[in-house]
């Protein structure tokens, strides 16, 4: 291979990676478990298959698992690090549908107006570009407030329960109106978007899945409608992930906008 050629590839994987480098994802090696069986929950910090660096532990606001017996806050002791991965470890116990939950606290971060509008225009936020085009803002840089709160839903043992329709009282939530483990290939999972429990009208949502042989489908995009839903057509069996960023321009001289990401996994088979 040329090496001018694989310099080319190797230039585009890392804007590949910089583009889609903010993500983050609760993820399970598998989200079909027994009861009383020990598993461990990734939190993928960049890609739905890469982390590019651990949560502090600090910046964690709320833990929450969710099981028909309630919800409990999973001590901060029970995380361990891998690299550039946290992982929660956990014990099930009776059958039925769990959600495990993190929130983030709020951080800020300069960025550069090319930076801004590319995050924008590859990240799913279509109608701040737009905006800013509109306004001719376009070559203005801006600090961003950020905070990120995340679910994976799995399923232990045969018996299913209403557990995965649980809020969290996050800022932002993807909660399914179905439960995904009665759903097969070719039906259609709702999800309802909300910022502080209440629907998002017209908000922009994204979803992929990730095959049994690792292949990532393309993006899908959609619309909630006027009750804060959307939906998305399960098309392959694999590992699932709903993604949204909630994004609001500030009237505010030191801070400039404020997104809140929320992202929802789950497995098909």
């Amino acid at each position: 291979m040329p090496r001018k050629f694989l310099s080319l590839c190797l230039l585009l994987a890392c804007l590949v990676v910089s583009v889609n480098a903010h993500d983050l994802f609760l993820k399970l090696d598998t989200y079909f478990l027994r009861p009383n069986s020990k598993l461990s929950v990734r939190l993928l910090n960049g890609g739905f298959r890469a982390s590019e660096g651990a949560v502090a532990r600090e910046r964690m606001r709320d833990v929450s698992l969710v099981t028909s017996s309630g919800t409990t806050h999973p001590a901060l002791a029970d995380w361990r690090d891998e690299g550039t991965t946290s992982l929660l470890d956990l014990q099930t116990t009776e059958a039925g549908t769990y959600v495990v939950g993190v929130s983030t606290k709020p951080r800020e971060i300069d960025l550069k107006a090319k930076d801004f509008n590319e995050y924008l225009a590859h990240d799913g936020l279509p109608d701040t570009l737009a905006a800013r085009r509109k306004s001719g803002e376009l070559g203005k840089d801006v600090r961003e407030r950020y905070s990120k709160h995340v679910r994976a839903i799995f399923q232990v043992g045969d018996t299913r329960t209403e557990s995965y329709r649980t809020p969290l009282g996050y800022a932002v939530e993807i909660i399914p109106q179905q439960n995904p483990y009665s759903l097969r290939v070719g039906q259609t999972l709702e999800v309802l978007c909300t910022q502080d429990g209440q629907p998002l009208v017209n908000q922009f949502v994204l979803a992929s899945f990730e095959s049994k042989a690792g292949r990532m489908s393309r993006e899908v995009g959609a619309r909630t409608n006027a009750r804060g839903i959307a939906r998305f057509r399960l098309t392959g069996a694999g590992k699932w992930y709903v993604k949204m960023i909630h994004m609001e321009k500030l009237q505010n001289a030191d801070v400039q906008y404020e997104s809140k990401w929320a992202t929802l996994t789950f497995e098909i088979r």
